[in-house]
């Protein structure tokens, strides 16, 4: 399954991972159908860190699931927050509603990769150092936000919509719009 995001700067497309989050998907695929997310802004822009929507009120303090209610997480060791990850944000373990954001950062810092590479002994996969340090991402916010697919097409967007000058609470001066999110089964 694919989700296309389209905005006022151009279309970001990505691959859904129905399989590793089907209740997350279930969430955003459906508020994607019935228009939810029509019109909402990307509220927070973070250049080499994420771009975040999904809350009709623009403000990062709303929205809902589909269920009208939060629910719970869904992490896998399959999914991390690389380069491109499409992920829930939350207020904390098991809160999402409606609020998603992409992964911008296109390096890891040196730091962490060290003490990633440091765990090796005790089961952190080196595929996944090695992917980190190829794409880039965010691995601290493993395990703590549900990533539910990633990006296959539109990257330059993505880079451009984090290049957007933001004024306070690192919200957009000039709003960055989501115009429609299609969803191709």
């Amino acid at each position: 399954m694919k989700a296309i995001i389209k905005t006022n700067k151009g279309d970001m497309t990505f691959d859904l991972y129905e399989e590793i989050a089907p209740k997350t998907v279930e969430n955003f695929t459906t508020h994607a159908k019935n228009g939810y997310y029509d019109g909402l802004i990307f509220h927070r822009v973070i250049k080499d860190f994420m771009i975040q929507g999904g809350d009709p009120t623009g403000t990062g303090t709303g929205g809902e699931s589909i269920w009208g209610k939060s629910f719970e997480d869904e992490f896998s060791i399959d999914a991390r927050n690389y380069y491109g990850a499409l992920s829930m944000a939350n207020s904390g373990p098991n809160t999402n509603g409606s609020q998603f954001f992409i992964v911008q950062a296109k390096e890891v810092p040196d730091s962490l990769l060290s003490q990633m590479e440091g765990l090796k002994d005790r089961g952190y996969p080196q595929e996944v150092i090695d992917t980190y340090k190829e794409v880039g991402g965010t691995p601290w916010l493993d395990f703590h936000h549900t990533v539910f697919g990633r990006i296959t097409d539109g990257s330059d967007v993505l880079d451009d919509i984090a290049s957007t000058r933001t004024g306070m609470a690192d919200k957009p001066v000039y709003d960055v719009v989501i115009e429609t999110i299609e969803i191709e089964d």
